[in-house]
This record gives structure tokens, sequence and C-alpha cells, in this order.
């Protein structure tokens, strides 16, 4: 199901946001305009009983060993393949936050204020959404952990612009 009819058939005030295509959550947050502390990048893993959705700041990158402990076994990063296998109705390569619409187990990093609003893409590559994390938490009822290591202001590694 695509993300903005499910947030209309909850009644969930939320923001549709056109923007040119990209590829990276650096990328996205500078044509945005956010921060990447605010900026949700989701990162499909695999565990020992299936594919688990981590969602963290575009800031950080997976605490592999939080995450172990918190699935109870080891993880690892999906295989780019993997991805539209489990997002089929996404842009090749895209994943969208809301992993109970594909039967996935939901982590959301703790350093997610409720009250700030989250930004992620959705399902196009060109295409974001913008609604409250309150909101989000109450929809995909995720788990809260630590999950970002390495969390700083600037997006790792750094991207070179062309000259």
């Amino acid at each position: 199901m695509r993300v903005p009819l499910f947030l209309a058939d909850e009644q969930v005030a939320f923001e549709t946001i056109l923007h040119p295509p990209a590829f990276t959550a650096a990328r996205r947050a500078r044509f945005l305009g956010v921060s990447g502390k605010d900026l949700a990048k989701c990162v499909l893993l695999r565990g020992p009983r299936g594919h688990v959705l981590a969602i963290l700041p575009a800031t950080g990158r997976v605490d592999m060993t939080a995450v172990n402990d918190a699935v109870g076994g080891p993880v690892q990063v999906a295989c780019r393949e993997e991805i539209p296998q489990v997002f089929g109705d996404c842009e090749w390569g895209g994943l969208v936050p809301f992993g109970r619409l594909y039967g996935l187990p939901t982590l959301l990093d703790d350093s997610f204020d409720p009250e700030r609003a989250l930004v992620f893409e959705a399902h196009s590559h060109a295409q974001a959404i913008r609604l409250r994390c309150r909101d989000f938490e109450r929809l995909e009822k995720p788990r809260r952990l630590r999950l970002a290591s390495q969390p700083s202001g600037r997006f790792l590694p750094q991207l070179r612009q062309p000259q």
C-alpha cells in the first residue's frame, strides 16, 4: 500500500514534498533543506528470523551490535537485490519506514524527538513525506532503541561536488 494512501486512510496530517531525484540521504536532505538529524533513512537488514527495517537519522550508521542484541542474533545489511523483493511497490532501491505494511518489524532510533517532524523517502526518489514523529510511532509502533553509531552533524562519507 502506498504510504500517502495509508496516512490519509488513518487520518494523519502529513505533507508530500516533490524534489529532484535523490539517490542518497545526503542529497535528499540538501534538496529538502532539512537537517540530516531530522531526515530518516531506512536500512533493510537480514536477521535470524528474516528481514528487519531500521530507521535512523541520515547522519548516522547502523550500530550492528545494538541491532544484534535487539533481535537476538546476528544481522547484516541486506543486499541491494533484496530491497525490491521486499518493497516491490517502491522505485528500485527505495524503502519506506512503514515496515508493518510489508510484514516487517521496525526499529526506530531513539534520537528522533516524538514532537518534531520526521521526513522520509516515499516510494519514489523524487518524493518525500513529512509528518510528526509521534504520529509515525502511533501508526507503526516501532521498537525504539539506540540504533545509530557515529552520530554527527555531517554526512559520512562526504560527497564530492562535481566541478
